[in-house]
């Protein structure tokens, strides 16, 4: 889950670096370092390193005090810890005993132990508690054992790779190699950057994702599983598997621009990401919608004869993800009748579900490379089920080892609780779902139509919503002290529910639960004190079964045992009025899209009741954008 980054260039190195890392900081905030070659480029040089354990401001003061020396080749990195705590002894980069290696590392290298154990039984001595320090030793161990080439460097890391175990993305420099840094890429993103300078001179990056470079270059290229990447000063950019064969990387040109990835005059970049939701879904839905109102596709490489195959369908996911498959699940089997289990990807494939040819797995990851979901698809895969993706990073692992890709469209999602990706993710299954449900012939021309337009109407819908956030700023300050927040839903509320309660602890750090409503009198009911606040999510009373009577009972039930109540209705429902203490209305919306409306105002409260109690909003405690261990 750390942020890396790479430089080859005529630039100052450090200020590339650490431009990259300000962009990467929400991937770990832990500690953070960087690395540069300095010396004659026709001699040997040096290396010297800057490493601070807490956020990147800790780094940039002390280099502020003592500047490194000048450089065109620099590695940097922030830290999300697994091995080792958030000290400065375990801030990456990483030294080999001699001082002529230099790596960061993202991922965790599963049989660092015994290799450790390798180096220690020849006297050498470790710095750090990390797995990471391994790989610096091996690193300049094979090296040494190479003959002088120019292609040494890249094989003393393809060496390396050959012999690490788990998931790992690590990039390199040697004081010996004046003009190059390498790096190798196992279950861990890693994309490379082709620009040039204004005067036409080449330069070359690497990132954990494109936002390390972005300022630079939008061109990119995509690096495949267990590959090795040298970039060059003269030579340029080569790419081999880690067998030494050449291979030709995939080109792409990045959609956003560096402006995407700033505050835009907002406190934090989660207000900033909240409000750019109508535009995200807006973006999800272009271009899918044909002029007769059909849905088109184009990503899905699924043929519709394999499509009607189907007859069994898995959603697996993660955190916020795992909540958008759940409401996935309501819409999918109403508008296809194909029965949809959902399943968290880290226990997916350990209970080994039954998949065959006629399964369809639909995984979500907002950035494309989430380990648990990525090795869920990777059983699935082998299990020969059909596998499409739903994802917002162009060129990232999941999209690429799926049969077919729907890509959110969503743009730079910096803060690390999700919000905009999150509603971006519902809609894209919305398409699945009906997309699946019009090429089985189960709705009518007519029938997909009508709920197209319904889908063209909610960034709207989100925008009315957005308009009217101040109360519920207001309520989350009153709400600052709470101790415990308590969250209920039927139907699709019910993964709202769930949703509101993750992000109020992702950001607040209050004990927070989401419930089934009608769960409530089966245990749930013994939580509520006199003034406990209950957020009620109501579906609207045109909701299926009398379900919204339900709710307002439940309502009555938790108000009766001295709750707070604090109710989300859409406009003209006026049963809640007597039992609610607080009342957030939205727009009224066909049940099944109602949740794209009713998680907003969820996500601002819990923004500004963490805001309120003095949290930072885009990079709470112990937490990383994306999860890229297991």
């Amino acid at each position: 889950m750390c942020g890396i980054v790479g430089y080859v260039g005529p630039q100052e190195a450090l200020g590339v670096v650490l431009e990259g890392l300000r962009r990467l900081e929400y991937r770990g905030y832990d500690s953070a370092g960087v690395a540069v070659r300095i010396g004659d480029p026709a001699a040997g040089g040096e290396l010297a390193t800057a490493r601070r354990a807490g956020k990147l401001a800790n780094l940039e003061k002390a280099l502020a005090g003592q500047p490194l020396p000048p450089s065109t080749i620099g590695i940097g990195h922030t830290r999300w810890a697994t091995h080792g705590g958030p000290t400065d002894r375990n801030a990456h980069p990483h030294l080999s005993t001699d001082a002529r290696v230099a790596v960061v590392h993202n991922g965790i290298i599963e049989n660092f132990a015994a290799l450790r154990e390798e180096f220690e039984a020849r006297g050498i001595e470790f710095g750090s508690d990390t797995d990471t320090e391994v790989a610096a030793h091996l690193l300049a161990a094979a090296y040494d054992d190479l003959p002088a080439g120019p292609d040494r460097f890249a094989e003393a890391m393809r060496a390396v790779s050959r012999r690490l175990e788990g998931a790992f993305t690590l990039v390199a420099t040697h004081a010996d190699e004046p003009h190059t840094v390498v790096a190798a890429r196992r279950n861990s993103p890693l994309v490379v950057g082709v620009g040039q300078t204004a005067d036409g001179v080449p330069e070359y990056f690497l990132g954990s994702d494109v936002a390390a470079f972005i300022a630079h270059t939008r061109e990119a290229r995509e690096l495949g599983q267990d590959q090795v990447v040298e970039i060059h000063r003269e030579r340029g950019l080569t790419v081999t598997d880690f067998a030494g064969t050449v291979v030709e990387p995939t080109a792409y040109t990045v959609d956003w621009d560096a402006a995407a990835a700033e505050k835009g005059g907002h406190d934090w970049f989660m207000l900033k990401e909240i409000a750019e939701q109508p535009q995200a879904i807006a973006d999800t839905l272009l271009g899918r919608i044909g002029d007769a109102g059909e849905l088109v596709l184009d990503e899905v490489r699924l043929s519709d004869q394999e499509l009607r195959d189907i007859d069994k369908i898995f959603v697996v996911s993660c955190g916020t993800s795992f909540h958008a498959g759940l409401i996935a699940k309501y819409a999918v089997e109403h508008w296809t009748r194909i029965p949809v289990e959902v399943e968290v990807a880290s226990e997916f494939r350990y209970r080994d579900p039954v998949l065959d040819r006629s399964t369809l797995v639909i995984v979500i990851s907002q950035s494309g490379e989430t380990m648990d979901t990525l090795m869920a698809l990777r059983h699935a895969r082998a299990q020969e089920a059909r596998t499409l993706a739903i994802c917002n990073v162009n060129g990232s692992t999941i999209p690429r080892e799926s049969d077919a890709v729907l890509y959110t469209r969503a743009g730079p999602e910096i803060a690390v609780a999700s919000t905009k990706s999150f509603l971006a993710q519902i809609v894209a299954c919305y398409l699945v779902g009906l997309f699946l449900a019009q090429v089985r012939g189960v709705k009518y021309a007519d029938e997909v139509g009508a709920i197209v337009e319904d889908l063209r109407r909610l960034p709207e819908a989100v925008s009315e919503v957005l308009l009217q956030m101040e109360p519920v700023r207001a309520l989350g300050r009153s709400l600052a002290s709470a101790g415990t927040i308590l969250f209920l839903g039927r139907h699709v509320a019910y993964p709202v529910a769930l949703e509101g309660a993750l992000k109020l602890k992702e950001l607040a750090y209050i004990h927070a639960e989401g419930f089934a409503a009608g769960e409530l009198k089966h245990g749930p009911i013994a939580l509520i004190e006199q003034g406990t606040p209950v957020v009620v999510v109501v579906p609207s009373p045109r909701a299926r079964e009398s379900v919204h009577g339900k709710v307002v009972s439940n309502i009555q039930e938790v108000r009766a045992r001295g709750a707070r109540t604090i109710v989300i209705a859409e406009q003209g429902d006026d049963d809640v009025v007597p039992y609610a203490d607080h009342i957030i209305r939205v727009p009224r919306t066909p049940t099944l899209l109602a949740p794209v409306v009713t998680t907003v105002p969820l996500q601002v409260l819990a923004c500004e009741i963490a805001d309120t109690r003095g949290h930072d909003v885009d990079q709470p405690r112990n937490l990383a954008k994306s999860v890229t261990v297991e």
